[in-house]
């Protein structure tokens, strides 16, 4: 038990990705043409994404096989490290055993390349010559400009005016790696020109970014789209990482209690607890806890509807817990959690309940990612602040309790370019927030009226 790093060879990387929706306690709702009302088909898909991720978007296999060129590229980073916090554990004088799966090894820093390689490998198969994608706080897009690298793609890439303006580094990273970012809304798009004649100053948003990259995908040739969380693929492709944490757990005799990570989309924590709601469902005692800001509460506040993916209504309506399309949440640092929908499994699953959505003030996740700094010595992502900051909250009901719980917290990606947030909070600039319940009905006022298919 004193061993710190749980590392798996190579060899035993897992080959197939787990699709949980042959598992789900309940039929997952379709999305619908937001035309007809009706069930998409691939038809309707087919102009913006390769028939392969349709595929997948659909499937009922358990396992799809993992293709041997994205496999090469993944063993950059993969299997990524399963570390214990024994100083964190210390410090907080819990009997609980926190571990954490580390995300951050990929050359993009966070989890997002395990996506963004097999969408890459999907269209190239198919001919594509050009992605157009958005970003949130920067890493689906470093991400997906590290892919196109790989795989000679072209990438174009809609960042949210927000974190272009705080996360520089992430648009110079995509440069590297040979993407083109902008600011999104732009003047590019009628979307873009939209969104800013509505509010030239505008922070953006994650909604506004996809009606982006979408009406892009759209109007242009050789060009289709990609999607760093939310859809039933990319959720798929993430799972590498809970195969890996169970295999890691099963080194050291362990089994996790309690799954805690930051939810904005809801890729990086599905891919570590997926593999495991099956375990839940079978009767093992398991808390699963999703985390997000009070700033932009999509599980903790709004209603289970049919909306839209984007603010310009260009995608299928999905049915999700949602703020409203039109919603712009506050800038707050942890950019890639200002999304107004959520993952459709997810949110299946949080209204089933197997999953606890909870929501934490930007105040509180810092001061739990600079205890971790300050103990384990690495620095988070905001985002990943959240996913820390319930791990520790668990971890102190334990030293009430005398409980000695394995912990395992979805770290999602490291904190290097986001510098200045933590700048912010050590000056005493970042404050609550306390979303109005107004600003939510507003939004809500717009939801589609959609009469559920039986």
């Amino acid at each position: 038990m004193d061993q710190t790093k749980i590392i798996l060879p190579e060899s035993e990387m897992p080959q197939a990705w787990y699709n949980i929706q042959p598992d789900l306690p309940a039929p997952l709702a379709p999305p619908l043409n937001p035309g007809t009302g009706q069930p998409i088909g691939p038809e309707d898909l087919a102009p913006i994404f390769p028939m392969e991720l349709i595929k997948q978007e659909v499937s009922m296999e358990p396992w799809i096989e993992i293709p041997d060129d994205v496999l090469r590229i993944y063993k950059l980073w993969r299997p990524s490290p399963l570390f214990r916090a024994h100083r964190l554990e210390e410090y907080l004088g819990t009997p609980a055993r926190i571990y954490y799966k580390n995300e951050s090894f990929s050359p993009a820093g966070s989890h997002k390349p395990n996506t963004a390689v097999a969408q890459a490998y999907y269209n190239k198969q198919e001919g594509v010559t050009r992605i157009a994608t958005e970003t949130g706080a920067g890493q689906w897009g470093s991400a997906l400009s590290l892919a196109g690298a790989l795989f000679d793609l072209d990438i174009t890439v809609y960042m949210v005016r927000c974190s272009y303006e705080q996360k520089p580094y992430r648009r110079m990273l995509m440069e590297v790696w040979g993407g083109e970012c902008f600011s999104s809304p732009t003047d590019k798009t009628n979307a873009g020109r939209a969104a800013l004649a509505k509010d030239p100053d505008t922070p953006g948003s994650l909604g506004i970014a996809i009606s982006e990259a979408v009406e892009d995908a759209a109007t242009h040739d050789g060009t289709k789209y990609a999607l760093g969380s939310v859809l039933n693929h990319v959720m798929l492709h993430q799972t590498i990482n809970g195969l890996e944490t169970k295999k890691q757990l099963d080194l050291v005799g362990e089994k996790a209690d309690v799954l805690v990570g930051c939810v904005g989309g809801g890729s990086n924590y599905a891919g570590l607890f997926f593999p495991f709601v099956k375990d839940k469902l079978d009767g093992q005692d398991i808390d699963i806890i999703a985390c997000e800001p009070t700033a932009c509460p999509t599980l903790t506040r709004a209603p289970y509807r049919y909306d839209f993916g984007d603010t310009a209504q260009l995608t299928p309506l999905l049915k999700m817990y949602t703020l409203g399309h039109s919603f712009v949440p506050p800038p707050i640092h942890a950019g890639g959690l200002r999304y107004h929908g959520m993952a459709p499994l997810i949110c299946l699953l949080v209204s089933q309940g197997v999953v606890e959505p909870r929501a934490f003030q930007q105040p509180d996740i810092f001061e739990a990612a600079i205890t971790w700094a300050r103990t384990e010595g690495a620095l988070p992502a905001p985002e990943t602040a959240h996913a820390i900051k319930a791990g520790i909250d668990e971890a102190l009901k334990c030293k009430e309790t005398g409980e000695e719980k394995c912990i395992v917290i979805a770290y999602s990606g490291h904190g290097h370019f986001d510098l200045a947030a933590y700048d912010a909070y050590l000056s005493g600039e970042i404050e609550d927030y306390q979303l109005p319940q107004e600003e939510i009905d507003r939004a809500l006022a717009e939801l589609p009226e959609i009469a559920e298919p039986s």
